[in-house]
């Protein structure tokens, strides 16, 4: 069985990171473990032996905990293929379509997912439920910002690669930012019921056992899955008067977007 442990750091940041462990082998692949103390200690707490540590992107909040995890374990490095450098020590590259083994429990099937930045990757799980290792890509209820990358990368990675994923595949993102997120949909949809009722829910969650969305969740409360929306489409153009009555579903996600980067 491949087990997942979703870690809450309580930084400034809101990270979550990950330890994905075979129950068979002890086996653990450490995802962005931006707090080395607790991932090794979580490890050790549950017999893991962490051989891996991986990156989805360069972001010091991803990529910051590295050093110290591989020094006390010897795991190896992987990360994104063409990094440029940004990345140090890189000792396995990822390339779209790769797929790593978890023991003999399952594997991760590595999804090329730019926008956030140029060399983003994302892990798709192949077990009895799906689920995706989505770093700053895809959020709750949200997506990542551009700052050093570019929304139009970002809509093409959500139409290409998250988009077409079942609706039960699990979300496990790079930081809870899930309440703001909400709060935006809320903005740009105040008609939608399903996000409003799920704020209320969720407004003293510990983030230390956050609640896990599926995709079909995602869809039903996250404006950037919810293109084709007439009350997105119709608070949008409040905002952009020359918008069109019927406009294109990548100029709704630009627009977002941008709108979000200032909410």
């Amino acid at each position: 069985m491949m087990i997942i442990e979703q870690l809450w750091t309580g930084n400034s940041a809101r990270n979550f990171f990950y330890l994905v462990a075979c129950s068979n082998s002890g086996e653990a692949l450490a995802i962005d473990p931006i707090d080395p103390e607790m991932c090794l200690s979580t490890a050790k707490k549950n017999g893991w032996d962490i051989t891996r540590v991986l990156n989805t992107h360069e972001h010091k909040d991803h990529t910051g905990g590295n050093e110290a995890i591989i020094n006390s374990t010897n795991a190896k490095l992987l990360g994104p293929a063409n990094a440029d450098g940004k990345i140090a020590n890189i000792q396995e590259e990822l390339h779209e379509g790769d797929m790593i083994d978890i023991g003999s429990s399952g594997q991760l099937n590595v999804l090329k997912t730019p926008g956030h930045t140029p060399i983003h990757i994302s892990l798709f799980g192949h077990t009895d439920r799906p689920h995706l290792f989505c770093g700053d890509t895809l959020f709750n209820a949200g997506v990542g910002n551009c700052h050093s990358g570019d929304p139009e990368v970002l809509y093409e990675t959500f139409m290409k690669k998250i988009a077409p994923l079942p609706d039960d595949t699990l979300v496990y993102p790079g930081h809870d930012y899930m309440i703001n997120n909400l709060g935006f949909t809320l903005d740009r949809e105040p008609d939608n019921q399903t996000a409003k009722g799920l704020k209320e829910k969720l407004k003293d969650q510990d983030p230390s056992n956050a609640l896990i969305t599926d995709l079909g969740l995602e869809r039903n409360i996250n404006t950037f899955l919810r293109l084709d929306s007439p009350t997105i489409i119709s608070v949008l153009k409040e905002e952009f008067s020359d918008l069109p009555s019927h406009p294109e579903t990548k100029t709704v996600f630009l627009k977002l977007r941008e709108l979000r980067n200032s909410w």
